[in-house]
C-alpha cells in the first residue's frame, strides 16, 4: 500500500479510526527526509493493514504548529486513535520494522484502560 497524503481535512479521521497509523512529517528542503521516503514507502508495502502518512509540513503549517513539531522528519504512530510514539529523526529500516512489531503486539485494551486511569486522575482544566 503507498503512503497517503495527510491534511487538516482528513488528519482527525484517519489518526481516530481503528488500527496503526503512522505518520510522516517531512518537507521537501529536508535532506534526512528525502533519505527516510524510501524505507517509509517501502515499510508501506510490506504492512498493507497499516496506514502509512505523509505530513508536508510546509503545505500543512496549522498541523505542524497544532503538534508542535520543531524537527523533521518527525514519526507518529497512532492505534485505534491513541498516540503510541511520538520522535523525531529517521529511523533505519530494521527500527522500523521492530517499532511496527512493537505496536502490533500492544494489548490495546489494557492500554486503554492505562488512558482512561491517566484521565481520571488529571485535574480538570479550566
Amino acid at each position: 500500500m503507498a503512503s497517503v497524503e495527510i491534511t487538516k481535512d482528513n488528519f482527525k479521521e484517519t489518526v481516530s479510526k481503528e488500527g496503526i497509523v503512522i505518520l510522516d512529517w517531512w518537507a521537501t528542503w529536508c535532506g534526512p527526509c528525502r533519505a527516510f521516503a524510501p524505507i517509509f514507502e517501502q515499510s508501506s508495502s510490506k504492512h498493507p493493514e497499516v496506514v502509512f502518512g505523509k505530513i508536508d509540513t510546509d503545505a500543512q503549517p496549522e498541523l505542524s504548529s497544532a503538534f508542535e513539531i520543531r524537527s523533521i522528519p518527525t514519526l507518529m504512530v497512532f492505534r485505534d486513535g491513541i498516540l503510541l510514539f511520538e520522535q523525531a529523526g529517521a529511523l533505519p529500516s530494521a527500527a522500523l520494522e521492530d517499532l511496527l512489531g512493537q505496536v502490533k503486539a500492544l494489548d490495546m485494551e489494557q492500554v486503554k484502560k492505562e488512558v482512561a486511569a491517566r484521565r481520571n486522575s488529571e485535574p480538570p482544566q479550566a
